[in-house]
């Protein structure tokens, strides 16, 4: 095949474009095919293996080995020659096989007659689908060019799946986007919701991967190529006068456009008989596998760019993908890779559920749902892929599990599970208005979180009784330019108007880590988590921390307000922030402007260092809020986006509980009012024994404030501070299963 390589190729694919067109059932379609291409490459074996699970490879056909093992050789991911393939996405080209690293003899086979081997991973869009092999007796090497063949094979194999052309019995052969699909993420925003899929960027389906006319093929991809380079230039022309970050970007996307490579590369497909879609989705993979393997964050941004240029270019050339919010189902669940705070805000409340590929739990996107109070799960590998518009779906952000298309048992136990919760918060909104007094008569102040104006409604509806934390990044992570000082004023004082006199605790701009500001010039840092970041940034960035409180004293027109400074490591940095806000009103004052009846100035303990600061900063802050999440990340050293990690250290941990109890302790010396926000406020067991140790606010989402008073009016402190006491004296490492005991011993 060497000689005549394109001939024999097209002749090949003109072939397999038949067969697409054929009667014949999936089985027998693969039977065919693996003749054709073993005929083709005068191989004397080859052979199809296809996933029968995310971890199982299965031969379901083959030209030249035994047909007994058909549907009955399975290996694991990584086992044999075909494994490796299968794990790495990468090509295995050997003359001897036997001696070939993971080589593994199956002797079901008869494969030990053939010496030569050629793995080619059987692919689309990085989702890997299975192996194409050939297999000859004389050991030799294959060529470049039949490598080359092999792999154009292969994406047309992976095209010919996913259009359903191989279906037949068997896991491995099983029609593709219909079986029941459970996947597992990361819970971020709790709640149930049942919907159907709404992609955010709907997938381009390549139904003709084979050409008929080549030379028409080329003419096609040319036009397309020069129409996603207008469209490039023109917004470069628009955004000639934006932020440097996305005028880098879009030169990125200029430079690949214009790539000579990219485009030879293409026409070499289309040469060899790919249609021009194929040829750009071939590209695409192939650029989303080097993706998977790149460590480097500049090379990834790189290659997710060109990502994004292939799918234009598709969209161009297919006409698929262009929708609009005007199709959404009347129950979407939107399921992307990521999504941005101002394209959430757009879909608002009509969304059921989010389901994303990649995302964070503390992203923007991430305080947006939890804002609009829409359950959400991030970290859900392969969903992009997996999921069709219209599919039937199940979110449960509070066990962080999505279910596509489930089976009937299935909804029917989400559906119980739902309309005991419906139960749960009609119980609920009887005690809104009851304060919150446990049995043995500690007061304990329920307070929300909330962070745009979609949540105020929330303070009457939920029985909060004031914001203990107000995320004022919000305002400027949705914009593409800095937002100016009147825009905040008139913000703030909406937010003011809606507690109607009720505390709100206005946490001042906490960017950086995973909340970035489009037009801040990023700074690529090793460990964004602990780095430049909220007050580190506000006493770096004075003009913006004063502009801030500038608004906010304006906004507050007289009236009592709360200022808190994010993740103060040390009293030095609450000090200088002070100074600031000191500064800023003497300002005002001069300007002629209304001061504030009183000022409260607040910390936010979110690191480990500030609880160990001199005992003059606890005499002299004015309140602190214990910021739950960062603090737990950082007293264990396990990152909160790591699912390896973050699952292993309960905040119920006797360590953890008794650094808590030492923070109490230090406020209570200098009477200084402790607050804790976070997840762990939320949550009826965790927020039950936080209050044990002396915290008497609680800061949380809105939905949560009735099961956790719930709990806190039928409890009784001294007894579960005497039950966490003797855990700690026991040795114990986790008080969760004596407190739990507790519990369901008082019924």
């Amino acid at each position: 095949m060497a000689d005549g390589t394109e001939t024999e190729s097209r002749k090949l694919l003109g072939r397999l474009r038949e067969e697409m067109a054929s009667e014949a059932a999936g089985q027998e379609r693969l039977d065919r095919i693996t003749h054709l291409i073993a005929d083709s490459i005068r191989a004397e074996v080859c052979s199809i293996y296809l996933f029968r699970d995310e971890e199982t490879l299965e031969l379901c056909a083959t030209e030249g080995l035994s047909p007994e093992a058909v549907h009955k050789t399975r290996m694991r991911m990584g086992e044999g020659l075909v494994g490796r393939v299968a794990k790495s996405g990468k090509i295995v080209n050997t003359p001897d096989a036997p001696s070939a690293k993971g080589f593994r003899y199956m002797p079901e086979t008869g494969e030990e007659r053939f010496s030569s081997f050629l793995g080619v991973p059987i692919q689309r869009l990085g989702e890997k689908l299975g192996v194409l092999v050939v297999q000859s007796r004389n050991a030799r090497e294959y060529s470049a060019d039949e490598v080359y063949a092999l792999e154009v094979v292969a994406m047309v194999l992976a095209e010919m799946a996913e259009l359903g052309a191989f279906v037949g019995e068997g896991a491995a052969l099983s029609p593709r986007h219909q079986q029941p699909v459970q996947f597992t993420g990361g819970p971020a925003q709790e709640g149930s919701a049942e919907g159907h899929v709404w992609l955010h960027e709907p997938r381009v389906v390549v139904t003709n991967p084979i050409a008929d006319d080549p030379h028409r093929e080329q003419e096609r991809l040319t036009e397309a190529v020069e129409e996603l380079r207008v469209g490039v230039d023109k917004m470069l022309e628009i955004s000639k006068n934006g932020d440097k970050e996305q005028l880098q970007v879009l030169e990125a996307y200029r430079m690949f456009a214009n790539s000579k490579g990219w485009m030879r590369r293409m026409e070499e497909d289309i040469a060899l008989g790919l249609s021009a879609e194929a040829a750009v989705e071939k590209e695409q993979s192939q650029a989303r596998a080097r993706m998977s393997q790149v460590s480097d964050p500049y090379l990834r941004e790189r290659l997710a760019d060109l990502d994004d240029l292939s799918n234009r270019l598709l969209r161009i050339l297919t006409g698929q993908g262009q929708t609009n919010s005007a199709d959404l189902p009347p129950d979407p669940i939107l399921v992307a890779r990521n999504i941005g705070p101002g394209d959430l805000l757009e879909y608002g409340r009509s969304l059921k559920g989010i389901v994303l590929e990649e995302g964070s739990v503390g992203s923007h996107a991430t305080i947006v749902a939890r804002a609009l109070a829409i359950p959400l799960v991030v970290h859900v590998g392969r969903i992009t892929t997996e999921a069709l518009n219209g599919d039937h779906i199940l979110v449960d952000g509070d066990q962080g599990t999505v279910q596509l298309r489930p089976e009937d048992t299935v909804v029917s136990a989400f559906r119980d599970k739902v309309a005991m919760q419906a139960k749960a918060q009609e119980r609920y909104a009887s005690i809104r208005e009851t304060p919150t007094v446990t049995r043995d008569g500690e007061r304990i102040n329920l307070v929300m979180n909330a962070g745009l104006m979609a949540d105020l409604p929330s303070l009457n509806n939920s029985g909060a009784e004031g914001v203990g934390l107000f995320r004022t990044e919000l305002q400027f992570l949705i914009r593409n330019k800095m937002p100016k000082r009147s825009e905040l004023v008139t913000q703030y004082q909406r937010v003011l108007d809606a507690a109607d006199k009720k505390r709100v605790v206005f946490r001042t701009l906490d960017i950086g880590s995973d909340k970035v500001l489009p037009y801040m010039k990023h700074i690529e840092e090793p460990n964004p988590a602990l780095g430049w970041r909220a007050i580190r940034v506000g006493l770096d960035k004075r003009g913006v921390m004063r502009m801030q409180l500038q608004a906010l004293i304006r906004a507050a027109n007289g009236r009592p307000l709360t200022v808190m400074f994010p993740f103060v490591a040390q009293a030095e940095e609450y000090y200088e922030a002070r100074w600031e806000v000191n500064k800023t009103i003497d300002r005002e004052k001069r300007l002629g402007h209304a001061l504030p009846e009183s000022i409260e100035v607040g910390a936010m303990l979110e690191t480990p260092s500030l609880a160990f600061a001199p005992q003059k900063f606890f005499d002299e802050v004015d309140f602190i809020s214990i910021g739950g999440n960062d603090l737990k990340q950082f007293f264990f050293a396990a990152d909160r986006e790591n699912e390896l990690v973050r699952r292993r250290y309960d905040s119920l941990n006797v360590s953890f509980l008794t650094f808590i109890e030492r923070i109490v302790e230090r406020c209570n010396i200098s009477d200084t009012p402790l607050s804790f926000c976070g997840e762990d406020a939320g949550r009826p067991v965790e927020a039950l024994c936080l209050a044990a140790m002396g915290i008497r606010t609680l800061s949380m989402r809105p939905a949560s404030i009735g099961p956790v008073k719930s709990v806190l009016l039928r409890a009784d402190l001294q007894a579960v501070r005497k039950i966490i006491s003797d855990a700690r004296h026991r040795g114990e490492q986790s008080v969760r299963p004596a407190v739990m005991e507790w519990l369901r011993s008082q019924g």
